[in-house]
């Protein structure tokens, strides 16, 4: 766009578009993360003290909790494997999606509710708080920038540096997997740029 175009836009007002690459960046970022964590889900360790950690992030915690870490226990205990290799290969998806950018506005929904999930079992929602407490655990924050993404990607709209730009091309309802938001989700054979509108003639005056 040309200084002139730039300042015509500025006089008329015109909200500048928001640059897509940024959410872009921040999603490839996050999905190495979460690459990171699938991997250590995969070693043989975490499968072995999988309900160790359960019961680990009951202990100390409220009364008014020990119901919650209890069902989990004896939820988990006798196929903890499954439970284990489930995670593993949530995690995985979670991470390739991500980096892809595939099916995005689910992706982040799941991310979020998985890392909630991680959170408030594994994590012990960040507990038992007591005096030496450091933090809230890591798996809310996780769920915190997935949803920071998914609104990111509301005022960003269709990202080109993503898989789900060329399968928004083949498949016409997978705007609505992939996109949050109405603005984001053009009718049928709807152009995402209009037509350039032929300027008006002058109206001439007969003799």
């Amino acid at each position: 766009m040309s200084i002139r175009e730039r300042a015509n836009h500025r006089a008329l007002g015109e909200a500048a578009a928001v640059p897509v690459w940024p959410e872009s960046a921040v999603r490839v970022v996050f999905g190495v993360i979460f690459a990171i964590d699938a991997f250590f889900k995969w070693r043989i360790g975490f499968h072995r003290t999988f309900v160790d950690i359960v019961k680990e992030a009951g202990e100390g915690q409220p009364s008014w909790l020990h119901w919650w870490f209890k069902f989990w226990v004896d939820t988990v205990s006798p196929h903890h494997h499954v439970w284990a290799y489930s995670i593993a290969v949530i995690e995985t998806l979670i991470a390739v999606a991500l980096i892809l950018g595939f099916a995005r506005k689910t992706t982040y929904i799941v991310t979020a509710i998985v890392s909630l999930a991680i959170w408030g079992v594994a994590e012990g929602f960040g507990g038992p708080y007591t005096s030496t407490s450091t933090d809230i655990g890591s798996a809310v924050i996780y769920a915190v920038v997935a949803l920071c993404l998914l609104v990111l990607s509301l005022q960003t709209g269709r990202s080109r540096y993503s898989v789900d730009w060329y399968l928004e091309q083949k498949v016409g309802w997978w705007h609505w997997v992939a996109e949050f938001g109405a603005h984001n989700h053009p009718a049928p054979g709807e152009r995402s740029v209009a037509p350039a509108t032929p300027p008006a003639r002058p109206a001439t005056t007969e003799t």
